[in-house]
């Protein structure tokens, strides 16, 4: 047994947030042949566990009582070639943005859409992250599990069984707690096909001068877009996109646009209608607000920042405000998309 427990350990350095909270039991698999003894050790059977991937999706307001585990699984591999098809497998602790960058590298397409997303894969069909048209279920193939409830057992799960949706999947309901994703496999494709006509990506490249764009291209052009709208975690405290995008049945979304025709709105799924909470949030004069060190970042309103010192509660509070005043004006809720501890 490689595993090392250690006890009151630190969280600060390993969530975005930078919130400072402690561990009551932390250690990291780094293997899956140590996944049996972990399930069979005494900090977790006292439990609760949490298994921590990159951090960027959580808010501790508190010490965690209870035993934090890192992902530490590593390995790309190529599984299959099928014409211009591939299907690439992931280990879940793999750094979100270097697998996209290791896939074009190699000439793989499907994934540039979602540059810079912070995180680790397995964190990927979890959250079912996405960004400028693109979600990470559509170039999922197969997402393989651990079965904690028999001892650690593989399963793989295919695309369907993930009931995939906005920000959602089968991990956050039936799955959750029972099944840890390990790995993922995408079915990536050698021929380009690319999606420049989301928010600033076709206008990005027309800046550049780029009439012919390259996969790569529009990954340099995410990578840019993001850059310049979102903060560095490693200089300011963040989650990245702290809301969801909140999604209307279409009757209700056409009343709003009819009030509020700069809405910015895409189509969702089942003729429901997307908007945009970080316009929802400037709107109600809340882009730059500041509450002590918990703000909303003066570029981008969708994104709550730490300053410094901010507390989680008194980040909860501030999402709690923002929550609040875009309820009031437009009768719209909103939906925090890290897990609040």
């Amino acid at each position: 047994m490689s595993l090392t427990f250690s006890h009151h350990y630190p969280l600060k350095p390993l969530n975005t947030f930078g919130m400072d909270a402690r561990a009551r039991d932390f250690c990291q698999l780094d293997s899956l042949s140590d996944l049996p003894a972990l399930l069979e050790s005494p900090a977790y059977r006292a439990g609760p566990v949490l298994w921590l991937g990159g951090g960027s999706n959580l808010l501790f307001t508190r010490d965690y009582s209870g035993l934090v585990v890192k992902l530490g699984l590593r390995g790309i591999r190529l599984l299959e070639e099928s014409g211009d098809d591939v299907i690439v497998e992931a280990a879940a602790g793999e750094n979100w943005h270097g697998f996209v960058l290791h896939t074009l590298s190699q000439g793989w397409y499907g994934l540039e859409n979602l540059s810079l997303i912070p995180g680790t894969v397995g964190a990927s069909p979890i959250q079912n992250i996405g960004a400028y048209g693109v979600e990470a279920k559509d170039q999922i193939h197969q997402v393989v599990c651990a079965d904690l409830d028999h001892g650690g057992a593989a399963l793989t799960l295919d695309k369907a069984d993930c009931r995939f949706g906005y920000r959602d999947s089968v991990f956050k309901h039936d799955a959750a707690g029972r099944l840890l994703v390990t790995a993922v496999r995408f079915r990536l494709s050698r021929t380009a096909q690319l999606r420049t006509g989301y928010g600033d990506i076709q206008q990005e490249l027309n800046a550049a001068g780029i009439a012919a764009p390259t996969p790569q291209d529009v990954s340099d052009a995410v990578i840019r877009i993001r850059s310049s709208k979102l903060p560095n975690p490693a200089e300011l405290g963040n989650a990245g996109s702290f809301f969801k995008n909140p999604v209307l049945p279409a009757e209700q979304a056409q009343a709003l646009l009819a009030l509020h025709p700069a809405l910015p709105h895409y189509p969702a799924a089942d003729g429901k209608v997307k908007l945009a909470a970080g316009w929802l949030i400037d709107q109600c004069g809340l882009k730059g607000y500041r509450d002590g060190d918990a703000g909303v970042h003066a570029r981008q309103a969708l994104v709550l920042v730490n300053h410094g010192a901010a507390s989680g509660d008194q980040m909860r509070a501030l999402a709690d405000k923002v929550r609040a005043e875009v309820r009031q004006r437009f009768g719209v809720e909103l939906e925090p998309e890290p897990i609040i501890l």
